[in-house]
């Protein structure tokens, strides 16, 4: 019988990070804002930078002079990658007091919740 390895949650933190970037819809970002969208993952200077790193090394990113550039070309679908539920939530962005959050499916695992707005900035539509 094989088990599964251990999980890491810096490593789980990373991949999170690293696609909310490679899944943005601006295609040039300031430094600071993509960092604001990466403060949802996490507050960690050190995993900040080893997850603008991993996506730089990866491809997923460019950075020059502050700021970022994506590459992906991919984008989430409201309907199929992003969930609305119902319930007493906390934005993961804002921190306001959300009746009905959204939640956005990703491989590393599933982000949120946001309210209306900060999914929207969070995911590059506004």
């Amino acid at each position: 019988m094989t088990r599964d390895p251990p999980s890491d949650p810096v490593r789980e933190t990373v991949e999170l990070g690293v696609e909310l970037l490679e899944y943005t819809e601006d295609k040039q970002l300031p430094l600071a804002e993509a960092i604001d969208r990466i403060e949802t993952v996490t507050s960690d200077p050190a995993i900040t930078r080893e997850i603008l790193d991993t996506a730089e090394m990866r491809g997923v990113i460019d950075r020059e002079d502050g700021v970022i550039q994506t590459n992906s070309g991919s984008f989430l679908r409201f309907e199929a990658d992003v969930i609305e539920r119902e319930g007493e939530f906390e934005c993961k962005r804002c921190g306001s007091s959300i009746s009905t959050g959204y939640f956005i499916n990703f491989k590393a695992g599933e982000h949120g919740p946001f309210g209306s707005s900060c999914i929207r900035k969070v995911t590059g539509r506004e």
